[in-house]
């Protein structure tokens, strides 16, 4: 259904989400096979620890962004902000009989994967603009915590933050655990990841960088509420990441992790530091336990950033062959 500049879409629009142990006693990442990939990440880990190396990095020097979609959680069938905004649309239509004779709504309610799939980029941005304004910034995260509380994936029949990545949630907890300070930086709506990231992440929200749509200050009863209205502020996706950086957080990382040719300027701003750094993409190669994509992908398109991974000695993980599962309820848990 969706095409590549998508993810600008969703973010233009969205003005308007804790780590476990490994599986091996005494490994981090447990959930990694023994390789390349995760014997970069812990060397680099080791080395900006360790206070007699050259390459030592105070701790508060000691930052690691990372990507959401595609990076800590899955990203297909399509992005799960989109997901959400289609569930907007189908909860709201009873209020709104007119939408079974309106495009692009009536494309939505229909319910056929045709229909959904002529869907264009406007279409796309009209729908996610209904669904994420008009309420206050109160009363959004209350329905999209209501959602990922109710919402189940169409593949995996289970709630959405079951599709987080346990290999990635070992990275996050093994970083915290050397005194590295962790955030996410995404092309998504950032109310909407603020919902959930600090219960599935440990990322609070203060630690979250994505898209920022308008919102006003109006009085209500008597006290000042936030309201999203219609509107962009800020797109953080592409070169918007290194800016996004530098004006929330405000000192370069010395560690990236990403999954598409979204996230290629955060990696190439973080390759361009002085000192020691690592530079992660995600590679979709697992057919059987997730699903693989990359080059020609409308979703989490990786093709320039893997070419310049490849040239400049990234780490490139593949699903397939580094993670020993890709989610926690592989286990059998939720």
């Amino acid at each position: 259904m969706k095409k590549q500049t998508v993810t600008i879409a969703v973010a233009m629009v969205t003005f308007m989400g804790c780590g476990t142990s490994g599986d091996d006693a005494g490994d981090p990442l447990g959930s990694w096979n023994e390789g390349a990939a995760k014997q970069s990440i812990i060397e680099f880990v080791e080395s900006v620890t360790d206070p007699a190396s050259p390459a030592f990095v105070a701790p508060a020097e000691r930052i690691a962004v990372f990507d959401n979609d595609g990076t800590l959680w899955a990203e297909q069938p399509m992005y799960f902000q989109l997901a959400f905004a289609i569930d907007r649309v189908r909860a709201l239509s009873a209020e709104h009989p007119e939408w079974s004779d309106q495009d692009p709504f009536r494309a939505v309610l229909s319910g056929d994967p045709d229909a959904l799939g002529g869907l264009t980029e406007h279409d796309l941005v009209e729908i996610v603009t209904l669904t994420h304004s008009g309420m206050t910034t109160a009363e959004f995260r209350t329905v999209v915590a209501e959602w990922l509380a109710t919402a189940r994936h169409p593949r995996f029949d289970r709630p959405y933050s079951a599709l987080a990545y346990q290999p990635m949630l070992e990275v996050l907890d093994y970083l915290r655990a050397n005194g590295f300070k962790t955030f996410i930086v995404s092309g998504g709506g950032i109310d909407f990841m603020r919902v959930f990231t600090e219960e599935i992440y440990g990322i609070p929200p203060e630690q979250v960088v994505g898209s920022v749509g308008k919102t006003t200050v109006e009085t209500r009863d008597g006290r000042p509420v936030l309201v999203k209205q219609p509107g962009i502020d800020f797109i953080d996706d592409k070169e918007g990441k290194p800016i996004g950086i530098d004006r929330f957080i405000g000192r370069r990382p010395i560690a990236a992790f990403g999954n598409s040719d979204g996230d290629l300027a955060m990696l190439q701003y973080t390759a361009a530091g002085l000192g020691a750094q690592l530079m992660v993409y995600v590679h979709h190669d697992d057919t059987v336990r997730e699903w693989a994509y990359d080059r020609e992908s409308h979703i989490g398109r990786l093709d320039a950033g893997l070419d310049e991974a490849h040239e400049r000695g990234w780490t490139v993980v593949s699903m397939k062959n580094d993670w020993k599962k890709v989610f926690g309820f592989e286990d059998g848990g939720e």
